[in-house]
């Protein structure tokens, strides 16, 4: 898995770059995050890896998935991942995108899951807090789970914040038992 980013991330800095420059964020994203959706089926996954299908033909399948929407930049991008036998990696190169496109516009998505669910008026203040303390806008996902007791646990990037009853009560164990 560590390996398949290491080779997407390039790709994905590269589609970056030209969708900032292009002043197309917003048609790369929708365009990689359909890609990579796609290419994460088990079906296409095995037809893209298939060395009996010629990459112009892969190429052409995936391409026509956007017609309308992009000239030949989506397509010559495709047909450089296909070269390089690097269809497969389609949903890392677009989680990578995403990630990049999300510094650039200094937004963050946070999930929060917690013991119950959140009021609107809970959520809005936690963003505003989470806007101070991060310095980005801020996007917030909520999800209940009843186990955590009380409290939240926050998920922002590769930061987690638990702030769980349960939490609180595994650490303490780890504490008494050391």
């Amino acid at each position: 898995m560590a390996e398949l980013h290491t080779v997407a991330r390039p790709y994905a800095k590269a589609a970056f770059e030209h969708a900032r420059d292009h002043d197309a964020l917003d048609s790369w994203s929708q365009a990689l995050s359909y890609l990579g959706a796609a290419v994460a089926d088990d079906d296409v996954h095995r037809l893209l890896g298939s060395p009996k299908i010629e990459n112009a033909k892969k190429v052409a399948l995936l391409a026509e998935m956007f017609p309308e929407q992009q000239s030949g930049e989506l397509t010559r991008f495709l047909e450089a991942l296909a070269d390089q036998g690097r269809l497969t990696a389609l949903p890392s190169i677009a989680e990578q995108y995403e990630r990049l496109r999300a510094d650039h516009e200094q937004r963050i998505e946070v999930m929060v899951t917690s013991a119950y669910a959140l009021t609107a008026e809970e959520q809005t203040k936690l963003a505003n807090a989470l806007k101070k303390r991060l310095n980005r806008e801020i996007s917030i996902t909520t999800q209940v789970d009843k186990s955590l007791i009380g409290g939240v646990i926050l998920r922002a990037g590769d930061t987690v914040i638990d702030g769980s009853v349960r939490g609180r009560l595994n650490r303490l164990s780890e504490a008494l038992t050391v």
